[in-house]
């Protein structure tokens, strides 16, 4: 059995699907690319595809991930733009590699987002994320199926700052290369920068947020939550947020980076005589 981990990402409308609908969609696309998937064993198998913590609804990602099993052996490469050919425009697969290790939901320790707050202006935004460092403690509540539920999301926020100016692509900061965990896309960057200075609208802030995964987990909206606690923040309309990057967290740095190195570094396994390739994408010729 052959393990391939994905990435893929989630854009412009397709940020609207749940995980339940990215989950039909991808079942689909294995089934028309002819993937030849390990299944589950029982009276009602399913495909052996595990998913690693997905962004809530109504949230971009630009580094979603996922691991698949098959049955025989498949470049990496060629079964990505396979997969990809057969997924709807922004359900998009971006990376593939070999699995090598296990417990692959544990290289996931942070997050990087970017909140867009339209009319917003950028000194507000700052201010407002300042005083949500400088508190110890930044109680916030959430509904849960057991009710409302109160907890600190200050301890999780590792890093949270106000992008730089427009012409900096997203997901960048000033003489960074792209995330290795994940890049936003140039769509977004677009988004980002033509609304960053809106006459009339009071301009837009956009924050950086770099976020610990804890148990319960820290989401985007917890914290702005608690930018109106802190800082009586309360942006006119609703944040447009987008994962960045999610991987392994550099302690000295504060970086997330990328989940796929350690598979990539790991000494291939070798290749057995009739190892049998990936199918064709719609269109190509053998």
């Amino acid at each position: 059995m052959q393990r391939v981990r994905l990435r893929y990402t989630k854009r412009g409308r397709l940020r609207f699907t749940s995980h339940r609908d990215f989950q039909r969609a991808f079942e689909r696309a294995l089934r028309r690319a002819e993937v030849p998937m390990a299944y589950s064993a029982g009276f009602t198998p399913h495909p052996k595809v595990s998913y690693a913590n997905a962004a809530p609804t109504g949230t971009g990602s630009e580094a979603e991930y996922l691991e698949i099993a098959l049955v025989q052996r498949r470049d990496p490469e060629q079964l990505r733009a396979l997969l990809d050919a057969y997924m709807p425009d922004g359900l998009d697969v971006v990376d593939a590699v070999e699995a090598h290790g296990s417990d692959f939901s544990d290289r996931l320790e942070a997050s990087e987002w970017e909140l867009r707050l339209d009319r917003v202006e950028p000194g507000t935004a700052r201010a407002a994320a300042e005083a949500f460092l400088a508190a110890e403690t930044v109680e916030v509540e959430r509904r849960t199926k057991k009710g409302i539920r109160a907890f600190d999301a200050r301890a999780a926020v590792l890093a949270l700052g106000v992008a730089p100016a427009p012409g900096v692509p997203a997901g960048r900061m000033p003489g960074e290369e792209p995330r290795a965990g994940g890049a936003a896309s140039s769509e977004d960057a677009a988004t980002s920068e033509d609304a960053a200075d809106r006459p009339g609208e009071g301009g837009c802030a956009i924050l950086r947020l770099v976020v610990r995964h804890v148990t319960p987990a820290v989401r985007p909206d917890d914290v702005l939550s608690g930018l109106r606690a802190t800082a009586d923040l309360a942006p006119p309309v609703p944040a447009a947020v987008t994962r960045l990057a999610q991987g392994p967290l550099d302690e000295e740095s504060g970086t997330v980076t990328d989940p796929f190195a350690p598979d990539r570094d790991a000494v291939p396994e070798p290749t057995g005589a009739g190892v049998s390739s990936a199918g064709t994408v719609p269109g190509d010729t053998a």
